[in-house]
């Protein structure tokens, strides 16, 4: 096989994988996390079972696959208009979640569970949980400075940022009427900041 044939069968097969996606997207928004099935999504996109299993060996691995690539849309979306990445931004990524339950669900539901034992996402989020505090706490250094409300640096108000988002979210699942998800974090963000700032010595 010449190397352009080879190029060519990653191409092709990258771009299953991108449909086998988008089905299961499609799947979840409509069926619930638990509802999406490896022959449902494999029907929607014209696959055996077996063939959707080569692209992803279990259903575990095809949900990690959504959440990777919600990530890459996330972050595409936070750069499209700048590179300037500020945590009003954030804002949108919430409002963009609460337009999707079904993902956040998943989201939700893989990240308890890949707390527990050898389960197959618990190596994706044990790394995005640190890559996500890194880049926290680079956003609130970049707009609140060294020290936060309290006194405390921005590495150590990241876990904190995330413990609220994924709070909130858990309580907008189980709430929808009564918890205006976007709406709480900004709340928060308002909060945060202007505790900082009131904290913060004069110039």
């Amino acid at each position: 096989m010449t190397e352009r044939q080879r190029g060519g069968r990653a191409v092709k097969a990258e771009a299953r994988r991108e449909a086998i996606l988008d089905a299961t997207m499609a799947e979840i928004a409509e069926r619930g996390y638990r509802g999406t099935t490896l022959a449902a999504v494999a029907e929607r996109v014209g696959l055996t079972q077996p063939g959707l299993l080569h692209h992803f060996p279990s259903k575990e691995h095809l949900l990690i696959g959504v959440l990777e690539a919600r990530d890459r849309w996330d972050a595409a979306a936070l750069l499209a208009n700048s590179t300037d990445v500020r945590l009003s931004h954030l804002e949108q990524i919430v409002e963009f979640n609460a337009e999707r339950p079904g993902v956040v669900q998943t989201f939700t539901a893989l990240a308890a569970e890949s707390a527990t034992g050898q389960h197959p996402a618990r190596e994706f989020f044990t790394e995005r949980y640190a890559s996500v505090r890194e880049g926290m706490a680079a956003l609130l250094r970049a707009e609140l400075g060294d020290r936060l409300a309290g006194g405390l640096t921005p590495e150590e108000a990241a876990p904190l940022l995330i413990a609220v988002i994924d709070g909130i979210q858990i309580q907008w699942l189980l709430a929808p009427d009564e918890v205006d998800m976007p709406a709480a974090f900004r709340n928060f963000l308002a909060l945060l900041t202007a505790m900082t700032q009131t904290e913060a010595p004069p110039a």
